[in-house]
This record gives structure tokens, sequence and C-alpha cells, in this order.
């Protein structure tokens, strides 16, 4: 009786004390609580395996077998654990894109063995220090090959719902190595290391909800297999003998830990560095010190912490190389901010190395936070797709079941399979589509899907309530090759909202199913099913490195016999719409995305949101022209924001803008571009009228020493960042910058540069200026309220030339390529062949397409796009004014100027036009004709400039030669003057005698006058915006 009762007394000395309602971590609570009906997994049960769950019989042999047939028989997909006790003594291989998830009342646990062999000293021939019970590979282990560790090309490998326990005398065991990339995870698992090494030791992309007990280590991890940071949320360590995280250079972005009784909650490796962020956490009996900092005074060692809630921890940070050690004197308090690295104070102060510290002393502990991942709804209220007659053969159009189904249920199961959808899914408020494996699971459209395709505003596959608790987890998004108006989601839903584990399908990552031999006498194999190639994975790029390929390998020999070209751009890249774009207040928690589409225009685009949104390990990569835009965002957080650029796709991309963006942080942003890409790159991050941006941890790099030349850059106030690696920095909003207009008559300034080529500009009614860098297929504004520029549109479409109606609608003139597959009536689409074809330009290359116009309301573009309808001229009968060529390059210059079509397009005030002329895709600008009026057009081949009058009709007539000066554009002024390019602006009156002339650091391209009173001429260049004030 005595023994029990000291006994018990020494059991109350070693629990800490637990205030009422406070957790012990030791949750268990299993996610899913049934087993899945899902015909395409592997369940690792008594029936198939023939093995026993009582934790005492090894099951080692058949659980890789289960494994195995996994990725033999379908390259990609799940084995299901069910609940029960397995035991096992060597470790088990998870190849590439195989997830091992658990299911059932209470998690199953998988135990290694006591005294396992080979778990007691390390292997001097292994190239691993540990010896594992869990081991992600980049390859499938079969009995004579040896395991190659996951890398940078190991995909949607994961483990789930599943606890992990070594058994006593493996003092080098760890748990689980996930060494992987992309939509790896480990998840709801609780890994009692005992008197192992550690739970997890390389870790990958991200982890959610996992809990660590003992060990010397919780996690042991260096730089991830594609160097990208990681996210980490809603942990738990405790016990841990020597630190819950020991790391180097690995880019843990945690929020919402809890760290107990352990010597140190992080210590970075002696003599390295790391990128380390903190958000939301709980330390609590720490006895050494939170942080162990090695590299004191380097770029590379980045510490933030925010709102970290400390008990009985007497020292936050100690500086191995100095001693140095950073003390509350509080025994319980809060760091409500703490940086320690290169700091930016704001755009224009500059970089010091430095230490902020900010503590508040605290009267209470509060309890354990509650999860910030949402939780799954309880499977008994789950309803299978397939059970309610969908396919998910990648041909049958399951697009009714789906709607059907959403309308009548509310937490909708999708098993894997292909589901060939035909048209926008809605989601109702509160819908739930819960996939597990985005690869496996995916909605598809087929190439030139007729509700995706054409000219028009974008069309998702699925689109979220507005402001509902919508749920989209495990599912790809696959918007095909050729389908110009395809988005991969348009997210609007709610603060309580979930999208998680999403891949949107094109390009880097897409993996193929196995072929299917068709059975001797029957049909080929059906499409997306038989035609998919056994090459597994398409990862990172590989194929025939020649003398051109971007330095990589042997050079081949070139001759004018023998050329070696390089290989340029896939043609359908960035044809279709942006993959995930999050708009009207959308938010909530968004978390393991990888949008590597090259087909979509961007890969995240973020429009008009004040909800908050916490989006948690994205990965944005090999988009052409942009990876992310934000416009006018604010309350965001991001964390582990990764972004990287391609040699053939994205040696242009912008990697990411903020227009009009306030109050967002992001924490660990890694911008990166492969050794493969041999082009310069101005800028990272362009920045436009933004404040209270936040970034903490900043990682930016490549190979080549072709780098990226600012991290960050302020385009209106001309301000770059110059370091590369930081710590931390804050757009305040305040500062001055660069740009002073003075506006002094006749004196032009340059107003915006750094673009590609300019054109097509033209102003409201308000002096508003819109110009396009067309090739870029971006449209800005500059605005005469703010005297500052931004980017308002940005499609697939390619933009030609700007003009606006009586109502301030800007119309825009897009080159129209026919859709490939895309038919109408019956027959390949085909555009009109207009009579005033351009023989000049359109022998050499330049048919088949067309030149047309939309409209939008240039202050919310994308809910307003929509194609100006073509009308017959002769049905016209009020015209207020009519949009020609400010020039044309035509042989037939003077019919062609005179020539009026058969047909126009109508803005949206029913009384302003866009004659169909051939032109139109030629031309820097359009000049408006205005009924009564003259017009003037430039003859660019023979550097002259006409005179016309305009009738009620909007027709030109009775030319005549105003001056022998002209190229590609005119303007004119309140008093009748015409402003004429030719290398110099020439600036005539109304009789055609020269005034003055003006000279500019570039070539005039294109020409309107604007501002607030429209006296200032507005100038595109190949590069630059100017502006001439005249008065």
């Amino acid at each position: 009786m005595k023994l029990k009762k000291l006994l018990m007394l020494a059991v109350l000395i070693q629990t800490p004390v637990l205030l009422s309602g406070q957790s012990t971590g030791n949750s268990s609570e299993s996610v899913y609580t049934q087993k899945p009906n899902d015909s395409e997994a592997v369940f690792f049960t008594p029936e198939y395996f023939n093995i026993k769950t009582d934790g005492k019989t090894d099951v080692s042999d058949q659980l890789q077998a289960a494994i195995n047939k996994v990725k033999t028989e379908k390259n990609f997909g799940i084995v299901f654990l069910p609940e029960g006790r397995y035991l096992i003594s060597r470790t088990i291989y998870i190849p590439p894109a195989v997830r091992l998830i658990g299911y059932g009342t209470e998690r199953p646990e998988i135990i290694l063995a006591r005294n396992s062999p080979g778990y007691q000293t390390p292997d001097p021939e292994s190239p691993f220090p540990e010896k594992y019970m869990i081991f992600f590979t980049g390859n499938i282990v079969t009995e004579g090959r040896q395991p190659g560790d996951a890398g940078a090309g190991t995909f949607y490998s994961a483990i789930s719902n599943i606890n992990l326990r070594i058994g006593d005398g493996n003092p080098i065991a760890v748990a689980l190595r996930t060494h992987y990339a992309q939509h790896g995870f480990v998840s709801h698992m609780n890994i009692y290391t005992g008197v192992g090494k550690a739970g997890i030791s390389e870790v990958g992309n991200e982890l959610e909800n996992v809990r660590f007990f003992g060990g010397d280590y919780g996690i042991i991890s260096g730089q991830t297999s594609p160097s990208w940071p990681v996210a980490m949320v809603d942990t738990w360590f405790e016990g841990q003998r020597r630190a819950a995280i020991q790391c180097h250079n690995t880019g843990f972005a945690i929020v919402n830990m809890n760290a107990r009784n352990v010597p140190a909650v992080v210590e970075i490796r002696e003599n390295d560095i790391d990128r380390l962020f903190m958000e939301d956490c709980i330390f609590d009996n720490v006895k050494d010190a939170a942080i162990i900092i090695s590299r004191e005074q380097h770029a590379l060692t980045q510490v933030n912490l925010m709102n970290v809630v400390c008990r009985n921890v007497p020292v936050l940070a100690l500086m191995r190389q100095s001693g140095e050690k950073i003390e509350s004197g509080m025994k319980m308090y809060r760091v409500k901010d703490f940086t320690y690295g290169l700091v930016m104070k704001d755009m224009e102060t500059d970089s010091e190395y430095m230490t902020i510290k900010d503590f508040e002393a605290l009267n209470s502990f509060p309890v354990s936070a509650e999860r910030k991942i949402p939780s799954l709804p309880p499977m008994e209220k789950w309803v299978n797709i397939k059970e309610l007659g969908a396919k998910g053969d990648g041909v049958t159009d399951d697009t009714r079941i789906f709607e059907e189904a959403i309308s009548r249920y509310s937490n909708i199961y999708v098993p894997q399979g292909w589901y060939h959808i035909t048209r926008t899914l809605k989601m109702r408020p509160g819908t739930a589509l819960i996939g597990l494996p985005p690869m496996g699971t995916q909605f598809i459209i087929s190439e030139s899907e007729p509700a995706f395709s054409g000219f028009g505003g974008p069309v998702p596959i699925v689109e979220s309530s507005e402001g509902g608790d919508d749920i989209l987890n495990g599912i790809g998004l696959n918007t095909g090759g050729i389908n110009y108006r395809a988005a991969g989601c348009k997210w609007m839903a709610g603060d309580g909202s979930l999208m998680n584990d999403i891949k949107f399908i094109g390009g880097h990552g897409t993996m193929r199913k196995p072929e299917v031999a068709p059975e001797a006498g029957g049909p080929p194999p059906a499409a997306g099913q038989g035609q998919q190639s056994r090459s597994g994975q398409q990862g990172r790029p590989g194929g025939v490195r020649g003398a051109l390929s971007f330095g990589m390998g042997p050079r081949a020999v070139s001759s004018p016999d023998n050329p070696v070209a390089e290989q340029g751009p896939d043609l359908a890249w960035d044809n279709q719409y942006w993959s995930l774009w999050i708009t009207g207040n959308g938010g909530g928690t968004i978390k393991d995305i990888w949008t590597a589409n090259s087909y979509a225009a961007s890969g995240l685009y973020a429009s008009n949101s004040s909800t908050p949104c916490r989006i948690y390990a994205i990965s944005l990569e090999h988009h052409v022209r942009n990876e992310a835009r934000f416009e006018n965002i604010s309350n965001w957080k991001l964390y582990a924001f990764q972004l990287e650029e391609e040699s053939r796709e994205g040696k242009e991309c912008q990697s990411v803008e903020l227009s009009g963006c306030k109050n967002m942080l992001f924490a660990n942003f890694w911008n990166y571009r492969v050794i493969r890409v041999y082009t310069p790159k101005s800028l990272a991050v362009r920045v436009w009228d933004c404040e209270n941006i936040e970034f903490r941890n900043v990682k930016n790099y490549t190979q080549k020493l072709v780098n990226t030349e600012f991290t960050v850059y302020d385009v209106n106030k001309r301000i770059p960042v110059y370091p590369w690696e930081y710590a931390r920095l804050t757009i305040s909003g305040r500062e001055q910058g660069k740009l002073q207009i003075a506006g002094q008559p006749w004196k032009p300034e340059k107003l915006l540069t750094g673009f590609n080529f300019l054109t097509g500009i033209t102003c409201d009614s308000r002096g508003n200026v819109y110009f396009c860098d067309t090739r870029l297929k971006k449209i800005y504004k500059w605005s005469v309220e703010t005297s500052s520029g931004k980017l308002i549109a940005d499609y697939p479409f390619q933009p030609l030339v700007l003009a606006t109606d009586s109502d301030d609608n800007l119309l825009t003139v897009f080159r129209y390529d026919p859709q490939p597959g895309y038919l109408a009536g019956g027959k390949q689409e085909t555009v009109k062949r207009l009579p005033d074809d351009n023989p000049a330009y359109s022998s050499f290359g330049n048919s088949g397409w067309a030149a047309y116009p939309a409209s939008f309301d240039p202050d919310n573009p994308d809910e307003t796009f929509k194609p100006m309808p073509r009308k017959a001229t002769a049905d016209l009968s009020r015209i207020a004014k009519a949009f020609y060529p400010s020039s044309r390059w035509h042989y037939t210059f003077d019919t062609a100027a005179e020539y009026y079509p058969d047909s126009a397009f109508v803005a949206p005030d029913g009384i302003t036009i866009i004659p169909e002329t051939y032109d139109i895709g030629r031309c820097a600008a359009l000049s408006a004709a205005v009924p009564g009026g003259k017009v003037y057009a430039s003859d660019e081949i023979q550097k002259r400039t006409l005179e016309m009058n305009v009738d009620l009709k909007g027709s030109l007539s009775d030319q005549k030669l105003f001056c022998p000066r002209g190229e590609t554009t005119n303007a004119i002024d309140k008093e009748g003057n015409i402003y004429i390019a030719e290398g110099q602006i020439f600036v005539f009156d109304r009789s055609g005698k020269e005034l003055r002339r003006i000279d500019l650091e570039e070539r005039p391209l294109s020409m309107t006058f604007g501002g607030t009173d429209g006296n200032t001429l507005f100038v595109t260049t190949e590069t630059s915006l100017y502006g001439v004030r005249i008065r």
C-alpha cells in the first residue's frame, strides 16, 4: 500500500498542472470513422491479406504487398487500414503517390516490435543515419531493389488517421521519413516515439494535427527535397529529451504548436541557418531555451514569432555563437512580436541586422487553443456520389448526378474516379465535396467542351456559394489544354469554409493511369483510361539535352546541315483563365494547394475580398505570365508561400502582383527560378498602392548568375527592395517614393516604366487613362485622382487596342484564334474573312484569326466582361462615335482608310461602335470618329497622315493629305491641334502648320489626351507611360 502511494505521488510530481478544460494533447480522435466505399482502393483487411490485427502478429510483408499493389496496378491511390493494431518489424516503404489512410471508430495503430533487427545501431553501409518504421521513397521497393529517398518529384504521398508507436529497444528508430514534395502530408496522427530517436526525419510540404510524444526529438529535418518551406498546423510536442524540433535550412512556418516539458522547442543545428516562423503557439516548461539560434548576423538566419504564450520559459532565445540570451524576466508572458535577422522597417529604410521584441506579462495561462483547420463533417453524414449513379470513368457525363446531389445533400463523398463534367458545378451554402486523393479523384472537362469554350468571360469547373461554410477536399480539377474560358475554381465561400488538398491538373505533376490492355476481340480502351501511358509520373522536366537546352548536360553539335534549336513554348499554354479564383469576399482556410497548370493564365487570382483568409502551403509554379495576383485584398495571412519559374514556360513570368491590398502577411515567402532558366528577371513582387503588407522570412534564389533583380518593387513610387534574403519587411504605404510629378508645360515626365510593349491607349470621361501591354496580355489604368497606375485586367486573350463608350465602359479589342476542336454548327470554328483583308500583313502568316471586342466596367472587370455583339451596319440607326484604326500598314491605304464594313461591334451604351475592319488587329490605337467631325489616320508605309470627314453613319470620306508625317498614332487637343507620332511627336495646328516637336526617351506608340482638365498628353512607348502637360 505504501509503495502504491509513492508511485501515485511520483506520477503527480511528473504531470504538469492543467487548467480546467485543458487538454493533455493525447487526443486520438478518428477522422474517418467508417469504411469508405471506394472500389479503386486497396483495403488491408484479413479477408484480402490473411492478417491479424492483434498487435502481436507481424504483418510487415503483407502491408508492403498491399502498398506495392496500388503502385503497380494503379500508379497512384490509397491503401485503407481498418481499425486495429498492426505489428511490424522492418521498414515499410511507400512509393510516390500512394496514401496510407486509417479508418474506424478508433484510429488504427502501427507498432514497431520491441528490439526489431537493425534499429539498435546505425548501418555503416546505409546512406541514412536512422532506421525508419515507414519510409516514403522515390521508387517502388521490391526484393533486391534498394530504396531511393523521396525527392523533388515525389508527389501525392501521405499518411493520415493512423497512430504510430515505437517499441522499446529501438534507439535509432524514427517513425516516419517524409522527404517528399507537393501534396505530401502527415495528418491526424499520434506518434509515440518512446526511447526511439524521433517521430519524423526530413519533413516535406505540410503537417496537420500531429502529436509527438517522447523521443530525442519530435522532428529532425534539414532542407526539404525541392527546397520549399513547410507548413505545420495544429501540432503537439511533449516530453522530448533534447528538443521538440531540430532543424537546419528547413523553412518551417508553424501555426498553433503546443510544446510542453522539453529542453528546447526549436533548435537550429549547430553552425547552420534556418528561416523559422511561429504564430499562435504555446510553450510550457521549457528548460533551456525556446529557440536556439546558431548563425548570428547572417541573412539566412530569419526567426519570427507572433503571439506566442510562454510559461516557465526563462530564455526565449539563445545565441550559440555569442552566448547571448533573450529573456523576458517573467514567469508567464506573451511574445506579441519577435524578429531576429535582417530587417527593413519599410521600403525606404536601409536594411539592418536587429532584434525586435515585444513581450507582455500574463496573469493567467490560456487553455490549449482550438485547431485552426476546420474538420470534415462526420462520415455518417456522407453520401457517396457513385451510389447515386455517377460513373467516374472519364467518359460518362456525371454533371447531372452531381447537380442533383448538391441540391439534395450537404456532404458528398467523391471516391476515386475521373468524373466528366460539362458545365459548372455550383455549391450551395455548406456543401462539402470530399475526395481523398487529388490525382485519383478528378473533375475533368473534355478538350473544347462547349460550355468552357469560345470567346467570353471565365467559366469555372467548381463554383462555391457566396459566404457559405463550403468544403472542397482532396480533388483534382482538370481543365484540359484547349478550353479558352475554363477556370479551375471560383471560390466565394466564407470565413468558416475549407479548401484542402486540391491539385489544379495540367503540366507538372500530372500522372497517368497504367495502360489497360483490351481483352482479346474486345473494343479498345475508353478515352481517359487505356490511352494513358505507362510512363508513370510526369514530374520535373527531362528529355534530350542539346546544345541550346539552357546550359544543361552535354552540348550537341549544331551546324547549318544539322541545326539544333531551342524548344519553345507550347502554343496551348496561357490560353485559359486562372486556376484558383478567390473573389466576392471569398476566404476561409485554404491548405495544400498546387497550381502548376501551364495552360492557365495564373495559378492564383484573388480579388475583392476583406473576409479573413488563411492559406497554408500553396505552391504556384510553371505559368507563362503570372503566378499569383492579388487585387483589393485585405485581412489575409499566407504561410509557406512558394513560387517556381521554369525555363520554357516561366522565364517572363511575374511571380506576384499586389494592387490595392492592405493588412496582409506573407510568412516564409520562397521565390525560386530553376537552374534551367537562362534569362534575367527584374522583379518578384510588383506593388501598386498597398499598405501594411508584412513579409516575414523571404528566400529568393536560383543556381544561375541571372537572378531576380529585386524581390519587391513599388511601381508607382519606384522603390526597390535591395536584399534578396531577409527576416522582415513592412510595406507601410507611407513611403514617399522617387516619383515627383512636376507638371511643367511641354516637359515629358515618365510616369510608369518596366513594361514590355505598350499600345492601345484611351481615356474615359473623367480623364483616367487605360493602356495595354499587349504581348503580356495585361491592361492597366492611370488614375487621375491618385496619380498612380494599377493593373486592372489580365485575361488569356491578347488585348490589342482600347476605347471607351459614353458610359465609360472599357472596350477592349482582343485577338481571337479559333479554338481547335470547338465546333460551331457541327464544324470546326472559324472566323469571318473580312473584305478589307490586308494582304501586306495577312499573307505573311497573319490570317485565320479575328479581332473581337469585349466590354467591361474597369472598376469591376471580371464580373462584367462581355463580348460586344456584332450587328449589320445597315441596321444601325444612331451612332454617337465610331472607332477606327489610328494608323494602317496597308499597300492600298487610300481605299482601306475609307472602307465602311458591313458589320460593327456595338458597345453597351448602344451608340458607340467599332466597325469590323481588318486593321484593328494590327494598329497601335483607335481614333474616335464623331459624326459631323473629322478624323485623322496615319499611313505607316508612306509616312503621311490623311484627314477625312465623318458622316452620320460613322463612315469616312473626302480624304485629303493633312501632313507628310505619320506613323502609329495621333491625338487632338481641346484647341483642335493635331499631335502626330513619327519617332518624335509633331504638333500641328488645324491648317497643318507645324507648331513644335516633343522628344521622349523612347519612340511613341500610342497617344491620348486625359487628366482632370484634359490638358495632359499621355503617351505609351515600348516600356513606359509618359505624361506631357500642354498648358
